[in-house]
C-alpha cells in the first residue's frame, strides 16, 4: 500500500519542509509516501491517485487517537487497497465535490491550525501510527 498527503500550497518556512521530509524519510521506511504539493484547491481532484482510499482533512471531521488511527492504517494496509490520498486543503479547506467524495473525514484538531503545521502534524501521525502498527517504541502511551 502507498501513503499520499496532496495539499494546496508549497511550504515556504524551511522548518516545516525539513520536518515534513524527516518524517516522509522515516515513513518510507515502512511504506512509500509521496507529497503532492498542488497550486490550488481546483488542482486537488486531478493529482488524487486512482482508486486511493481518499482521507478528507477537516474541521468537522472525526479526532482519532493516535491509537484509533494506526488501527485505521492497519485495516487499510490488509484491505488490499492500492493506497490512501489524505487532502489538505488551503485557507478556505477543501472544496465541497472533495469532501463529498471523501471516504472519510478527519480532524487533527478542533482548533484552527495554519496549514504548514497542519501538514507537520499530519505526516508525524503518520509515522506514530506505522510506528504503533508495527509494535515500535516510538509511541509512549
Amino acid at each position: 500500500m502507498k501513503l499520499a498527503v496532496l495539499a494546496v500550497g508549497k511550504l515556504r518556512d524551511a522548518w516545516a519542509r525539513d520536518g515534513c521530509e524527516e518524517y516522509r524519510k522515516r515513513i518510507a521506511r515502512h511504506l512509500p509516501l509521496e507529497i503532492i504539493e498542488v497550486k490550488d484547491s481546483a488542482a486537488l481532484a486531478a493529482r488524487v491517485p486512482p482508486r486511493f482510499r481518499l482521507i478528507a482533512l477537516d474541521e468537522r471531521g472525526r479526532e482519532p487517537t493516535s491509537e484509533e488511527l494506526a488501527g485505521r492504517l492497519a485495516t487499510w494496509m490488509n484491505s488490499g487497497t492500492p493506497g490512501v490520498a489524505f487532502l489538505v486543503g488551503g485557507a478556505d479547506g477543501l472544496p465541497a465535490d472533495l469532501l463529498a467524495r471523501a471516504d472519510e473525514k478527519l480532524a487533527l484538531s478542533r482548533l484552527t491550525l495554519p496549514h504548514r503545521l497542519a501538514r507537520l502534524i499530519l505526516v508525524e501521525q503518520l509515522y506514530r501510527a506505522l510506528t504503533i502498527v508495527r509494535g515500535e517504541p516510538y509511541h509512549r502511551a
